[in-house]
């Protein structure tokens, strides 16, 4: 017969003693993949054209100023001072002479940071799935778990290996737009005009035919160099300054609880260190994609060679022509790129 809790036997007069289930183990759903990969995506979108809006006019001054040839050794444009001089005395007036071919930039700002933050984290994931006792720690903190300083470096090199690929051909455009050609019989057959510059679309068909699919990838090697190596210094520099602040500020307890202006700073350190560590890198880079040559030309124009040349016509001092406004832009860009990311992350997820 079937005995109901109103009806539980007495054991010796007394009343029976309940004993409570056990409490059952919380299940810790992993977050969806999918959606996380949207959010990277979405939210650095969205931070990298902000930022882009910010820095992109001392963007084209500091390739401007990489790019341009040298007459008897001596650059025609004496510093960033004289490069905006000559802008705002451009005949299309200052703001297109300065904002010249930025849609390809604003489209590469948003692959760009969307690509470094999504595979910043997939790195991350990668390592923790790997790693026993970190695999164990996010298990018990709700999938949480904070890397070491070390590996988070690691994580950013690897971030930034992964989106040069994206961002090579990108760049290529975006350098052959912001550089006014000279007038030359190769330049009119490559479809460059000085009073009616080439879109994108132009330069990508012109590149396809006379350079090939691979002709894209023109200056990968600089590309890969400067990202790798200035993706670790960015997340490094930025993961470093907030630890700073969150050890020797009594108020933030932990990486999360930094102040927005502590946040910001973190966000212009990295934008210094990136930009400065590696800056030759791009210099050579810039040269390599800004210049108009055959397909000959253009195969024999490697990495090394065009260093050589540099170092040749312009010594050490060419390699960093343009380092300081490139500097001084990336300081409040990146600021404004790592805050609005890590805003949106706190809003919705």
């Amino acid at each position: 017969m079937a005995v109901f809790k109103d009806e539980l036997p007495t054991v010796n007069g007394l009343e029976p003693v309940h004993q409570p289930s056990p409490p059952q183990a919380e299940v810790l759903t992993p977050p969806n993949q999918s959606v996380e990969a949207l959010k990277d995506i979405t939210f650095g979108s969205i931070a990298g054209i902000l930022g882009k809006f910010v820095e992109y006019p001392f963007d084209t001054i500091k390739v401007r100023l990489q790019s341009q040839p040298t007459e008897s050794g001596a650059p025609r444009l004496r510093g960033p001072l004289d490069a905006f001089s000559a802008a705002f005395r451009a005949p299309e007036g200052p703001f297109v002479s300065l904002y010249r071919g930025i849609s390809a930039p604003l489209l590469g700002a948003a692959i760009e940071t969307s690509s470094l933050f999504f595979s910043y984290r997939i790195a991350q994931d990668i390592i923790i799935a790997n790693t026993p006792s970190l695999r164990a720690l996010r298990d018990q903190n709700n999938g949480k778990v904070k890397l070491d300083f070390p590996y988070l470096v690691g994580c950013g090199a690897a971030s930034g290996a992964f989106t040069s690929l994206l961002l090579t051909p990108i760049e290529l455009v975006k350098c052959k737009m912001q550089v006014p050609v000279p007038p030359s019989d190769l330049a009119a057959q490559l479809g460059y005009n000085i009073t009616h510059p080439p879109g994108p679309l132009a330069l990508i068909r012109t590149i396809f035919r006379t350079h090939g699919i691979l002709g894209f990838w023109h200056g990968q090697l600089g590309t890969l160099i400067r990202e790798t190596g200035g993706s670790a210094a960015w997340f490094g520099s930025y993961e470093g300054v907030k630890m700073l602040f969150s050890k020797y500020d009594p108020s933030v307890s932990q990486l999360s609880d930094v102040k927005i202006w502590q946040q910001m700073c973190a966000g212009a350190a990295a934008g210094m260190s990136y930009n400065f560590i590696f800056y030759p890198a791009d210099t050579i880079k810039s040269r390599m994609q800004t210049s108009v040559a055959e397909k000959s030309v253009m195969n024999k124009m490697t990495f090394a060679s065009t260093g050589r040349e540099l170092w040749r016509e312009q010594g050490l001092k060419g390699f960093y022509r343009g380092c300081g406004i490139t500097v001084f832009r990336s300081a409040p860009s990146s600021a404004i790129i790592f805050s609005i990311y890590e805003t949106l992350r706190r809003y919705f997820g």
